[in-house]
């Protein structure tokens, strides 16, 4: 039995034919019969039960199925960590990002990593957590830098420090002349224009307090709730490191006083998937943390 034959099976046991098999694999479909015989013969047992029209595995046949692909995804990363070695740390590293972790990211982690690796190139995509998790389970980026609250099920994951919303504004706009901190009931009947994705965090922790929350103008980017503030539209609420995304003299910020409205960046990578070596030190690189 090898690699090649597993790769046969598995095709097989994908199609349920081996007519449409063998056109898959580009080859005529009596060799590839032939091999099948042959694996069932030196394993001595009945892989498929040949229908008319399609084959069905047999018991012995779903386990070969799934023995095949973890031996071939192994083989796969094998090779895939051979080739790291010889490159050395070069190369792209594909990483998805949320809009909102964007300065925090190049302050406190891109930057750095660059000068410690200097022959690596960056591919960005960006989108909202759950975009980025999926682009991630389809295998578009190796890893992605995401903000809680998302789900961790099938997610090896590292954790920036916990960090607070704060209300943005512009100075017009200032209902709190000299202080740093509000309370969250003093945003009630405010225009408060927030990220679409904290809509039920903020209506949940407003409502704790007593109050339903204005929602003047729902978005999918941190940089158009600053841009919104900025022009005196309302009162955004963002994560505190995502207020530098827009430089602007006329925005303030003040941080909101509430457990609830607390936020982390992650770091997170598919678990049980190979990983790059460019991929697993960025990883590593975000320090203490759940993994």
């Amino acid at each position: 039995m090898d690699i090649r034959q597993l790769k046969y099976f598995l095709t097989i046991a994908e199609e349920g034919q081996i007519t449409s098999a063998a056109r898959r694999l580009q080859m005529a479909q009596p060799p590839l019969s032939q091999q099948l015989k042959q694996l069932e013969e030196e394993l001595g047992v009945k892989l498929v039960e040949r229908g008319p029209r399609s084959i069905q595995l047999t018991d012995a046949g779903v386990i070969l199925r799934n023995r095949a692909q973890q031996i071939l995804d192994l083989a796969d990363a094998t090779t895939r960590e051979i080739g790291d070695y010889v490159k050395g740390l070069t190369g792209t590293l594909s990483i998805g990002t949320v809009s909102s972790s964007g300065a925090a990211l190049l302050q406190d982690r891109l930057c750095e990593f660059h000068r410690t690796y200097e022959g690596v190139k960056f591919e960005i995509h960006e989108g909202n957590t759950f975009k980025i998790i999926d682009l991630l389970g389809k295998g578009i980026v190796e890893l992605g830098i995401v903000r809680t609250p998302f789900n961790p099920a099938n997610l090896e994951c590292r954790y920036a420090d916990s960090e607070p919303m704060i209300a943005v504004m512009n100075r017009e706009l200032d209902f709190s002349a000299g202080q740093t901190m509000v309370d969250l009931g003093e945003l009630k009947d405010k225009p408060l224009i927030i990220y679409r994705r904290f809509e039920q965090l903020i209506t949940d922790a407003c409502l704790e307090h007593g109050f339903e929350p204005q929602l003047f103008c729902m978005n999918d980017d941190a940089r158009t709730t600053l841009l919104w503030a900025n022009a005196g539209l309302g009162i955004g609420i963002v994560p505190k490191s995502a207020f530098g995304l827009v430089s602007s003299g006329n925005l303030l910020y003040k941080e909101i006083n509430s457990d609830s409205l607390r936020t982390r960046i992650a770091a997170i990578m598919m678990k049980g998937k190979y990983a790059s070596t460019l991929a697993t030190k960025f990883f590593e690189s975000f320090g203490q943390g759940e993994r």
